[in-house]
């Protein structure tokens, strides 16, 4: 079951590729995008806003690299140091390099649907007037002794019932 859940993912980003195209994968494109951001806003709302888009598609790399236990910060500040398009960070084998070359890489298609389905969640948030994130869990009583240790405290130690 799961090899052919494999083979399938595969058969599906081949299929994305061949429509649009690859990028660099391991989150270079939408690092190299964050860094092409206008960082001018009409007002403080809109800038606002575009750091946080700034923020979010960097999250990806620096995420794949604290996972393989770099520092996510210098990660990112190398690959955006360096001016080649397809230079990052290989998390497997903590290398540099160019990330096309390394086969790393992610289908134009997919990267593009994500971010666009990223969007349109994060517009509906916005205008929403309420949300619920998640449901209140009601805090069953623990094992043990029901209601505290019941009696007014330990023999000689007055004062104990809380």
């Amino acid at each position: 079951k799961e090899k052919k859940d494999r083979v399938d993912d595969a058969l599906n980003a081949t299929r994305a590729a061949v429509e649009e195209g690859i990028v660099a994968g391991g989150g270079v494109a939408l690092l190299r995008a964050s860094a092409n951001i206008k960082s001018a806003g009409a007002n403080a709302d809109q800038a606002a806003g575009i750091n946080i888009v700034r923020r979010a598609l960097q999250a990806p790399a620096r995420q794949i690299a604290s996972n393989a236990g770099a520092e996510a910060s210098i990660v990112a500040g190398k690959i955006l140091e360096n001016k080649g398009a397809t230079f990052g960070y290989n998390a497997q084998t903590g290398e540099y390099g160019d990330m096309i070359t390394m086969g790393i890489v992610d289908p134009v298609k997919v990267v593009r649907t994500a971010l666009q389905d990223a969007a349109s969640v994060a517009g509906l948030l916005v205008t929403t007037e309420a949300m619920i994130a998640e449901a209140p869990k009601k805090d069953s009583a623990g094992g043990g002794m029901p209601g505290g240790m019941g009696g007014g405290g330990m023999g000689g130690m007055g004062g104990m019932d809380f």
